[in-house]
């Protein structure tokens, strides 16, 4: 049986997709299944997949602005039927049994051209509020799975909606503090913070962390994601703000791979987040309070949305990017720390709100599906 999978080309898109596919090769060892992907030009997808043994295939993918620009217009008129033209023949050749989406401008090459061919679809949608391509990829999938409670979305048909949670790689939820005290070499004296801006970093997460690094550095260890393009302008700033007996308590890295990203949850007293889905529900998955700075940029605003659903649990703190200067988020996380009944109680909540199957379930659900 071959299942292709499509999406926008982020890592918000490529992890669940690994997390389904590892668990149907799980929970089916012994299925016949083939699995591809389809999407943008993505050195970063290419490799994560094609480590997983997934076939991928690349086509042109132009994003939809909801403004007049040239650049919408190349898209559109373009890239965009280009696109679907490449996905065309990709998905005839490989003739799927089904087609799984996870969403954004990536997908909809896939997505159309695997309605023209009347292969089935299923969409999976992460945010709060859809992106323009989810919209219009909806009218063409038999179900649609999303993240947050159905209440919370309201640009689906609420028949086809189907709850699940965000899927999550197993993988991340197995770290251990003591893996992590070596790993990051922790000293162990004081809490540990864990600062993530996602895949490739955020300029703005890092560029206040360095104005209060010293600062922040004497009350607390600190475990830092900086993205890869940021990480030697990082620790270059850093080497000279942080005075040498501070230095061991600074941990920078350009990218935790799975297993350090798994033993850093662990070894994390708080996270400071962007509100990507992904990481609110890795995070809400390990049972970390956390502070979560929506990307004011992202489309349709999804991330402050999402982050004020999490926020309504009682599971983190929000902090927008106004205010979001550097002595008012060191503030912020000594007030946490200093109220540990409230730490207790954000750690709860984000615990009730995890829904860690939801990769099984949509595994189970693709696998029921084709065996019918």
């Amino acid at each position: 049986m071959k299942i292709l999978f499509t999406g926008g080309g982020t890592a918000g898109h490529i992890f669940p997709i690994i997390a389904i596919v590892r668990e149907i090769r799980t929970n089916h060892p012994h299925g016949d299944f083939e699995f591809f992907y389809i999407g943008p030009k993505d050195k970063f997808a290419k490799e994560l997949l094609s480590k997983e043994g997934i076939g991928v295939k690349t086509v042109l993918a132009g994003k939809i602005r909801r403004y007049l620009s040239f650049q919408n217009i190349i898209d559109i008129i373009f890239r965009l039927p280009i696109g679907i033209l490449q996905a065309f023949y990709h998905i005839f050749v490989i003739s799927p049994d089904v087609i799984f989406s996870k969403g954004g401008y990536g997908s909809l090459p896939a997505v159309i051209a695997g309605w023209i061919l009347v292969t089935p679809i299923f969409l999976h949608e992460s945010d709060v509020s859809p992106g323009l391509a989810n919209r219009i990829a909806s009218k063409f999938a038999l179900e649609i799975f999303i993240a947050f409670p159905v209440e919370k979305i309201q640009y689906f048909p609420a028949k086809k909606m189907i709850s699940i949670g965000n899927p999550i790689r197993k993988e991340v939820l197995g770290g251990s503090k003591e893996k992590a005290k070596q790993l990051f070499k922790l000293s162990g004296e004081k809490p540990v913070v864990l600062f993530l801006g996602g895949s490739q970093g955020a300029q703005r997460i890092n560029d206040t962390l360095l104005a209060i690094l010293s600062a922040a550095l004497r009350d607390f260890e600190i475990i830092h994601q900086t993205g890869k393009a940021n990480f030697k302008q990082v620790t270059g700033e850093a080497g000279v703000v942080v005075t040498k007996d501070l230095k061991n308590y600074y941990h920078p890295f350009p990218f935790l791979n799975e297993e350090e990203l798994a033993h850093a949850y662990q070894a994390a007293d708080l996270i400071v987040s962007r509100a990507g889905a992904g990481s609110i529900f890795e995070i809400s998955a390990v049972g970390k309070p956390s502070i979560l700075v929506p990307l004011e940029r992202a489309a349709q605003n999804h991330q402050i949305k999402n982050a004020y659903v999490f926020a309504e649990y009682g599971a983190a703190l929000v902090i927008e990017g106004a205010n979001f200067k550097p002595f008012f988020i060191l503030e912020r996380i000594k007030y946490l720390f200093s109220h540990p009944q409230k730490l207790k109680e954000m750690t709860e909540r984000a615990k009730e709100f995890s829904r860690p199957h939801a990769a099984t379930i949509i595994a189970e659900y693709i696998v029921t599906y084709l065996s019918e």
